[in-house]
């Protein structure tokens, strides 16, 4: 993860980050047939909150504590639960108290060692915890990797049940698909600045890759495939 990225496109997050939004309400109410009452939640990649304001108007708690790799986060958690307990490191390192929810938004796909990380996380959670995340399949951003090749690792969403229910039992699994139609491919390019996810590439595209992708654009469309999972220990 290119962490400088992420920390500049936190200013526009917000406006450009509309899949990541609805995925952070459709996330929550999920969580929310499960249960709604928890002692302790924590919430991993905290982001500008988008996650932490649905938990806050939706389920009901008495401890919160919230993680980001970037220490700005904090400031926009702290506005919406003043009270919150920040945790600033990477998710798949840090260490929290016992939890009865761990639950995260559009961040699980950056994680390089899923198998392990899920089963590092049992550790803090309690003996009837829960696990509700979302992440996106093998479908997201296909016209990027078609035109670049540039890809994270994406798991289909039968993959990616398949590695959970190594570790915790999933009660829901489901995926869908949405695209995003832009005006150019430029436009296009500047969403994705804008939500981080240029972090994709190792280092910032060149004048030509760019003119290479406009170039080779056809509907200026991008495709994401959000997943949630929602699974007990």
């Amino acid at each position: 993860m290119q962490l400088s990225r992420f920390e500049k496109s936190m200013e526009k997050y917000d406006e450009n980050a509309v899949v990541q939004k609805d995925l952070a309400k459709k996330l929550v109410q999920k969580t929310l047939k499960v249960r709604k009452n928890f002692d302790t939640i924590l919430e991993l990649g905290s982001g500008t909150g988008l996650l932490t304001r649905e938990i806050s108007q939706n389920l009901t708690f008495k401890r919160y504590f919230a993680n980001d790799i970037v220490k700005k986060s904090k400031n926009y958690v702290k506005k919406i639960i003043p009270d919150a307990e920040f945790i600033h490191g990477n998710a798949a390192k840090i260490n929290s108290p016992k939890v009865d929810l761990i639950i995260s938004n559009a961040m699980f796909q950056w994680l390089n060692r899923l198998d392990e990380t899920l089963f590092y996380y049992k550790k803090f959670l309690k003996p009837d915890g829960i696990l509700a995340f979302s992440t996106f399949g093998n479908r997201n951003f296909k016209e990027i990797k078609e035109i670049s090749g540039l890809s994270l690792n994406y798991l289909s969403k039968e993959e990616l049940v398949g590695v959970v229910n190594s570790h915790y039992k999933v009660i829901y699994a489901d995926e869908y698909v949405e695209r995003l139609t832009f005006d150019n491919p430029l436009k296009l390019l500047l969403h994705m600045k804008n939500t981080g996810v240029n972090s994709i590439a190792d280092k910032p595209w060149t004048i030509k890759e760019v003119k290479d992708f406009c170039e080779n654009t056809l509907n200026n469309t991008l495709t994401y495939n959000p997943i949630i999972i929602v699974a007990v220990v």
